[in-house]
């Protein structure tokens, strides 16, 4: 279902979801670590829809520099701090998928678009798999790469503070062992839904206007 025609939904489902008449998303992750207030609303407005279709789906708080990871009965089945882009903002510019693979992507493009993204498993121009949020913009969710910034990027995703985690291209960057062990095994054989919540909008703002 595409989320222009939700607009009719919206209203009663967000309603209820924050007038706390609905119940919450399968309540399994009471044992396991807890979700933002942001990404339990929307984990619940999509479990109220029915958005993901069935499908696993993941929500990607960018203030909280947090990724979670659902399964498709609405479980929490686990979540960690993950690396964004390096610049705040909501939407990504045309042509940024090319300037991206070439490397020459200014300051204020690296940004992690929010909204609703169905993935595709598959692999960089390294032939490392990853999971694709959006191919031609070239973001995806993929594991701490080897190199030289290895060392950094992984020291960086200790950092309690949101702010020093923004620091990609605009990529999801997770720890390699989690990818490894919940992202590849759920994502990387079929589709699944990934909500990237705002942070200079808020969700109602951003899902109206899609």
């Amino acid at each position: 279902m595409q989320w222009k025609n939700k607009a009719a939904l919206l209203g009663v489902a967000w309603a209820i979801a924050c007038g706390g008449a609905m119940a919450a998303p399968h309540a399994a992750h009471r044992d396991g670590p807890k979700p933002t207030a942001d990404a339990q609303e929307m984990a619940q407005w999509v479990q109220h829809t029915g958005d993901a279709g069935g499908r696993p789906f993941l929500v990607v708080d960018k203030k909280a520099a947090q990724l979670y990871v659902y399964r498709p009965d609405g479980r929490l089945q686990a979540a960690t701090p993950v690396l964004l882009g390096a610049a705040r903002g909501d939407t990504g510019v045309p042509g940024v998928g090319d300037r991206a693979q070439s490397g020459s992507l200014p300051f204020d493009e690296r940004t992690t678009p929010a909204g609703r993204f169905v993935t595709q498993p598959g692999r960089n121009l390294q032939g490392e798999s990853v999971v694709w949020i959006d191919y031609d913009a070239a973001l995806a969710i993929h594991r701490v790469r080897p190199g030289r910034s290895h060392a950094m990027r992984a020291a960086r995703l200790q950092q309690s503070r949101p702010e020093d985690r923004r620091l990609s291209l605009g990529c999801v960057v997770v720890p390699v062992s989690f990818y490894l062990n919940v992202v590849e095994p759920l994502l990387g054989r079929h589709a699944g839904v990934v909500y990237v919540l705002p942070e200079t909008q808020s969700m109602r703002e951003l899902i109206t206007s899609m």
